[in-house]
């Protein structure tokens, strides 16, 4: 049966247009590929370096370290024209000039941990992805007690490696081992070492960056401002970074870690609430968490409980432990047979829940679980009331097929004495807590997805009345889309009073916006 006229133009017209875009994108693809050829020098010259769409390692290679698979499938999201597995400093250089030369945008990947996927797809704009995987040396200094560590380094990667010249350094940091160090370190860092040494951002003292015209930078090339916004700021907004400069963290040659798990007839709900006022005010060598969510009652078929666990690592000997916990919270009663005692790098184990596999299961770079996953964060800085966090255990209780987790971390310590100015990440004094809302699904239908994000967000405004306010503040490293695209609006959330700084660094090294994502900093001069 004939087409009509009319439609048979129309069809022809969408194909010379698909046709034409097809035969634009090859000459983008072969244009780039001559420009970062004629960048690098001749004996780094690879095949392998540049993946196009229209290559068959391309999707490997672009899923290869994706830790959120629902921006996959998402039909909103653009995927890169190009992706650079840089090998080489200079093959970072040469895809920042050629972008810029052929009107692509940058996205740079480390560990693939974007809580938003900005660091793989886009809303519209076209680009590439540089990623980092293959830059992820570890040089340790164990006289002067720093480190070297590329961007592309994951947290494992790092541990493993201090832990292998020295038992008695660490760095304070994340817990899960797979992030990658670009981003993690860029956002603040926070981890178990955290009220005892500060953030990760709080112990860089150096890095290398290739800025917006090619160029790498040291922390004397680059100004003392440029250095200031990429310890917390974010450094995607700012150029690539190729490695920090860390001082390492002295850690005892036995610590001790627990767990104690608490469901509402175990008095739960008090604990919590005393944990509050007690977390954050604890000895700096005491690093106390609790994760909180709705599970099955084993007792009574049918109806539902909150299991708290206390997550807990201690600088220290159990016996040390057993009298710090004696006279700061009996309540939770900790005893000695909760005692773990073991080295730092068999806690950072413990935390990333590979107790009993060997140390090198920290070298594994690939993405734990093939999964989609959504998070939101607060900051506490007023006790919630016990009948407050009843209300909150019922909307879990709830939600009985919403796998949601309040992951809630302790600040104080040395995180009070950092003054909100030093570095971009401002969240110091005043906060008793941080909560990571989460949650995690394996399904990849639209529908299941939007309904997950629903009870997420109902479970944010639930939290309203309980959190900051005036900024109700996030933490970068939590990237949440549902903050907006207005930077005059999660800025401050992000940065607080230190957005204004951040947007006026941008405005000097990057004034027309190269470096940019869907909640990057603006460049912004001040009136």
């Amino acid at each position: 049966m004939a087409l009509p006229a009319s439609l048979s133009l129309a069809v022809l017209s969408l194909l010379l247009i698909a046709n034409s875009a097809i035969s634009s994108l090859n000459t983008t693809h072969e244009s780039f590929m001559q420009c970062f050829l004629d960048h690098i020098p001749p004996s780094n010259s690879s095949s392998q370096l540049l993946y196009s769409p229209n290559t068959t390692a391309y999707d490997a290679v672009l899923r290869s370290s994706i830790q959120n698979i629902r921006f996959l499938y998402s039909s909103s999201t653009t995927k890169p024209v190009l992706i650079v597995t840089a090998t080489n400093e200079s093959h970072v250089q040469a895809a920042v000039v050629c972008s810029r030369k052929h009107g692509l945008r940058v996205r740079v990947r480390s560990g693939g941990h974007d809580y938003e996927g900005m660091s793989y797809v886009s809303e519209g704009d076209r680009f590439i992805i540089v990623d980092l995987a293959a830059l992820r040396s570890v040089t340790v200094d164990a006289e002067h007690g720093t480190a070297w560590v590329q961007a592309g380094a994951t947290l494992g990667e790092v541990y493993y490696t201090i832990a292998e010249k020295n038992r008695t350094v660490g760095f304070s940091a994340g817990i899960c081992p797979t992030v990658g160090v670009g981003g993690h370190f860029s956002g603040g860092g926070i981890g178990t070492l955290s009220r005892k040494y500060g953030t990760a951002a709080d112990n860089i003292v150096d890095a290398r960056l290739v800025d917006v015209n090619g160029r790498i930078l040291d922390r004397q090339s680059m100004g003392e401002d440029y250095f200031w916004a990429i310890r917390g700021g974010g450094a995607a907004s700012f150029g690539i970074v190729l490695s920090y400069k860390i001082e390492l963290n002295y850690v005892p040659p036995n610590v001790t870690a627990f767990n104690v798990i608490k469901t509402l007839k175990q008095d739960a709900t008090r604990l919590v609430t005393k944990w509050q006022q007690i977390g954050p005010n604890l000895d700096e060598n005491l690093y106390i968490r609790v994760i909180a969510q709705a599970m099955d009652d084993d007792e009574a078929e049918g109806n539902r409980t909150i299991q708290a666990v206390f997550n807990s690592l201690y600088l220290g000997t159990c016996k040390e432990l057993l009298t710090v916990m004696g006279s700061s919270f009996p309540e939770l009663g900790f005893e000695a047979a909760d005692c773990n005692e073991m080295s730092w790098l068999e806690s950072v184990l413990f935390f990333a829940g590979f107790t009993g596999r060997p140390a090198e299961v920290l070298l594994d770079r690939r993405p734990e679980f093939n999964s989609s996953f959504k998070a939101k964060s607060d900051f506490v800085r007023e006790p919630v009331t016990e009948t407050e966090w009843e209300g909150i255990w019922r909307f879990l209780m709830e939600a009985k097929d919403e796998p949601l987790t309040l992951i809630m971390e302790p600040f104080g310590g040395v995180l009070d004495e950092i003054a909100e100015s030093a570095t971009p990440f401002p969240h110091r004094k005043g906060n008793l807590y941080i909560i990571q809302y989460f949650m995690r699904w394996f399904e990849t239908d639209t529908e299941t997805t939007e309904r997950h994000l629903s009870w997420m967000r109902e479970l944010y405004a639930l939290m309203t009345p309980y959190v900051s306010k005036n900024p109700r503040a996030a933490y970068l490293n939590y990237k949440d889309i549902d903050l907006g695209r207005s930077a005059r609006v999660w800025g401050p959330k992000y940065f607080n009073n230190n957005f204004n700084r951040l947007a006026y660094v941008k405005s000097k090294v990057d004034p027309h916006n190269f470096f940019r994502n869907e909640q990057s900093i603006p460049p912004i001069k001040p009136l």
